[in-house]
């Protein structure tokens, strides 16, 4: 008789370090496979801690509240459903582990340790854990599981020792983050990884927001007739059917197209509403505040909040001051308007006089700068920040990746606020979403996105006067961040000489701005290499190259 395996995908979207709540998810999700006839249900990597819990591993009581938990929720499990959850362990010399464990029949039935630790881009995996050295193989009705999590699929001798002793199928835990391009880095590998065993993968990634991360999930089984996966950003459970000859997929959740191999403008949309919506939920927000400028930026992220939360939940501020044009302030009401969120205008003028004043004996005989352009900001961020405190709602900043490369953005002005939504958006990606959003049905004003960019600080100012073209700024940050390039590579792929003065002053301006960077609000990573965990500059630096 042919072995057959009912096995349930649990994509779930945990909270970092809500144990009790994690477990609960986990029971409900069981029930709900239960009903459905499931004989195994995976769940993803670290499910019962979430990912990344990062230093709350440092924490004797959080590590044994996670083993009380483990243990109580193997009490629950009976002789008809395995489940696959992901927590934390200890070797044999007592040293911390990356753990999928498999309960079972009112009792823990295996313990498989992770053994490929990541420790690159946003991943620090060997600040907590000991890596394992040995497969995990358990036989489950009839049919022989190997246990991976996550980074073992990107390495080969994992499976293969998982192969060796004796799996006829893989089932891996995953919490693997978004960024543009992944899934097909994901689908490659999976690709060799069963060329190489032989083996049918069952893949559950995490999904939701934490911090600056963002989790696609995407789960999916991979055999012989290649790939099927689930829908991006949904917690979702879905079931297939293993047996000798592959994966039988249920119901009508499943894709077997691949993603757009170009930049796929849905998806990067889909993720960041997410990681926007759980960050506000997670952290126990109800509703958000933004500065509504009249540029594409605020334009933006209005956008996004209103798509994440809803217009209920959003409300718009336009602080106008001398500079700022009435094309702006009607753009920005017109936004608002079509959108139904809460709109006020509050304006500078007054407030900048009074700083003016008091400042007026410190400042004589000095000549106007920039200085007089970053109060006009941080009275604006002064203005957003009482509103947010007085009212509870928290404010996103609305800069942008380019920007914030620069330095182009105003410590304690503009920067003010608890997240920034657009982070890791380039400034040509932020004109592709808006146009790409407004595609869907238009939610920002065409002149918005037409006209030239400005921070209207200043009579006829464009972003223009002081950096490069957005486009070529772009590529050399890219460059720079992502593969490595030095200013003299820089120079040579553009065609320039290697003191080309506007090369080289956008890479002062990098270097320079790294102490703004280090203050500013979390944001969504979306790119390879965001301005976050995975760009760890020095402030005080004395390389120029």
């Amino acid at each position: 008789m042919m072995a057959q395996l009912r096995i349930t995908l649990a994509q779930l979207n945990p909270l970092v370090g809500d144990l009790v709540g994690n477990a609960e998810l986990m029971r409900q999700a069981a029930k709900t496979a239960q009903l459905a006839g499931a004989q195994v249900i995976v769940f993803p990597e670290l499910s019962l801690t979430g990912y990344p819990p990062e230093d709350l591993l440092l924490f004797p009581a959080f590590i044994g509240q996670c083993e009380a938990l483990l243990t109580q929720l193997a009490a629950e499990t009976d002789d008809d459903l395995l489940w696959l959850v992901g927590s934390v362990g200890r070797d044999a010399q007592g040293r911390l582990t990356n753990e999928a464990i498999a309960l079972g029949q009112s009792k823990i039935l295996a313990r498989y340790a992770k053994q490929a630790l990541p420790n690159y881009g946003v991943f620090d995996e060997q600040r907590y854990f000991s890596a394992g050295k040995q497969a995990s193989v358990l036989e489950w009705k009839g049919v022989r599981l190997g246990l991976l999590v996550c980074e073992d699929l990107w390495q080969p001798e994992p499976a293969f020792l998982a192969k060796q002793a004796g799996a006829e199928v893989l089932l891996s835990l995953h919490a693997s983050p978004y960024e543009v391009g992944k899934w097909h880095q994901r689908h490659t590998v999976l690709t060799q990884r069963f060329a190489e065993t032989q083996l049918p993968i069952v893949y559950v990634n995490q999904v939701g927001g934490q911090d600056g991360l963002v989790f696609d999930g995407r789960s999916l089984v991979f055999d012989a007739q290649g790939c099927r996966y689930l829908p991006i950003a949904q917690s979702i459970q879905a079931q297939v059917t293993w047996s000798d000859s592959g994966f039988t997929c249920e119901g009508t959740s499943w894709l077997t197209q691949a993603p757009p191999s170009s930049t796929d403008w849905a998806a990067i949309w889909s993720m960041l509403t997410l990681g926007l919506a759980d960050y506000v939920r997670k952290n126990g927000f109800k509703r958000v505040l933004l500065g509504l400028s009249g540029g594409v930026d605020s334009a933006l992220v209005l956008a996004l909040a209103v798509d994440a939360l809803g217009s209920d939940s959003v409300e718009a501020v336009m602080m106008p001051f001398t500079y700022t044009s009435d094309i702006s302030q009607w753009d920005a009401a017109e936004q608002a308007t079509q959108l139904g969120v809460r709109y006020t205008q509050l304006p500078v003028a007054p407030t900048y006089a009074a700083v003016e004043a008091t400042l007026a004996e410190r400042f004589a005989g000095l000549a106007a700068d920039v200085t007089e352009e970053n109060l006009q900001a941080r009275i604006r961020g002064l203005l957003l920040m009482a509103l947010s405190n007085k009212t509870g709602a928290l404010l996103l900043t609305t800069s942008n990746k380019s920007e914030s490369a620069m330095g182009y953005a105003t410590l304690y002005g503009d920067m003010n606020g608890g997240f920034a939504p657009l982070k890791d958006v380039p400034k040509t990606w932020v004109y592709a979403l808006a146009n790409w959003r407004n595609q869907q049905n238009s939610v920002i004003p065409q002149r918005v996105i037409d006209r030239p960019p400005s921070a209207e600080l200043r009579p006829d100012q464009t972003d223009q006067d002081s950096l490069p073209p957005y486009e070529t700024l772009d590529a050399w940050i890219e460059q720079r961040m992502q593969q490595g390039q030095s200013i003299e590579q820089l120079a040579k792929a553009a065609h320039l000489p290697k003191d080309d003065a506007l090369l080289n002053r956008s890479m002062r301006l990098m270097r320079l701005s790294e102490y703004k960077r280090r203050q500013a609000a979390p944001g969504i990573k979306i790119t390879a290499r965001s301005f976050d965990k995975d760009w760890r500059m020095p402030i005080t630096n004395g390389w120029r190259g």
